[in-house]
């Protein structure tokens, strides 16, 4: 039955809903499990373009993600809900990342990339970006306060949506939203 409700929902957002509030109603009925911790904000909020480290080294802002809604998270190597929690943003990756699409991962605060490289090997995980925003200007900026956070981030570089704490971001529920947001431009 749920699954049934997800569809009729999704493809409610897919058809396009006439307004924001619509929008944002049709989202938050997606929301189960731990994906209720998931906050949708009435209207965006532009994110700031505060510079932050790539893993190449090369300075970045989160305007360079413009164009596809991202899902940005915030961690860190000492953190031991991202442990738990980057495996399955990993997942979301390897299952939706794309053109329309991606999961960006920034460690905040002192997070030497050795061991930032060495937290993603001990987890296994390889298709996700190791930048770095090692004095938290651009956390700052977000209001990250405690990690993880993580935030959804429309096409025009909006905060639409926030979630504090880890969560399973390749379950079902997490799917169907990021699903409606790709597939009818909700949340802006």
């Amino acid at each position: 039955m749920k699954t049934i409700r997800q569809i009729v929902l999704y493809m409610a957002l897919a058809l396009g809903a006439n307004a924001a509030v619509a929008d944002t109603a049709a989202l938050n009925a997606l929301r189960e499990g731990d994906m209720k911790k998931l906050m949708f904000h009435s209207a965006p909020k532009p994110a700031p373009q505060v510079e932050f480290e790539r893993e190449d080294g090369a300075t970045a802002t989160l305007a360079d993600y413009q164009g596809k809604h991202i899902v940005l998270n915030f961690w860190a190597t000492w953190c031991a809900p991202c442990r738990v929690e980057m495996p399955m943003l990993s997942n979301l990756q390897a299952q939706m990342g794309g053109e329309d699409f991606a999961v960006v991962t920034i460690a905040t605060g002192r997070n030497p990339p050795p061991a930032m490289k060495a937290f993603f090997d001990e987890i296994g995980v390889d298709n996700l970006p190791l930048h770095r925003d090692p004095k938290s200007a651009l956390a700052r900026q977000m209001g990250v306060f405690g990690l993880p956070i993580t935030v959804i981030l429309d096409p025009e570089g909006n905060e639409i949506a926030r979630l504090q704490g880890d969560a399973h971001w390749d379950s079902e529920s997490a799917k169907a939203i990021i699903a409606a947001l790709i597939d009818g431009g909700g949340g802006s």
